[in-house]
């Protein structure tokens, strides 16, 4: 499992996680992502492309996981 750590922030957009994580390579293909059912926020699919994902939350996106920290 991967781990992102938010440095001070609140949260991180869901579109921007997948993104800066590496797993889109950019804000669009991210968001269609989401859109399409593809990625799964604490285990349940998220269609929020703005989602806002806070400490302790853990994303899912093709077979990869990553625990936000």
């Amino acid at each position: 499992m991967d781990e992102f750590k938010l440095q001070n922030k609140e949260f991180i957009e869901l579109h921007d996680l997948l993104k800066v994580m590496g797993l889109c390579d950019s804000g669009g293909m991210a968001k269609t992502a989401i859109a399409a059912g593809s990625v799964k926020v604490d285990g349940s699919v998220e269609l929020k492309k703005r989602c806002k994902i806070r400490t302790g939350q853990v994303v899912e996106f093709q077979n990869r996981k990553i625990s936000v920290i």
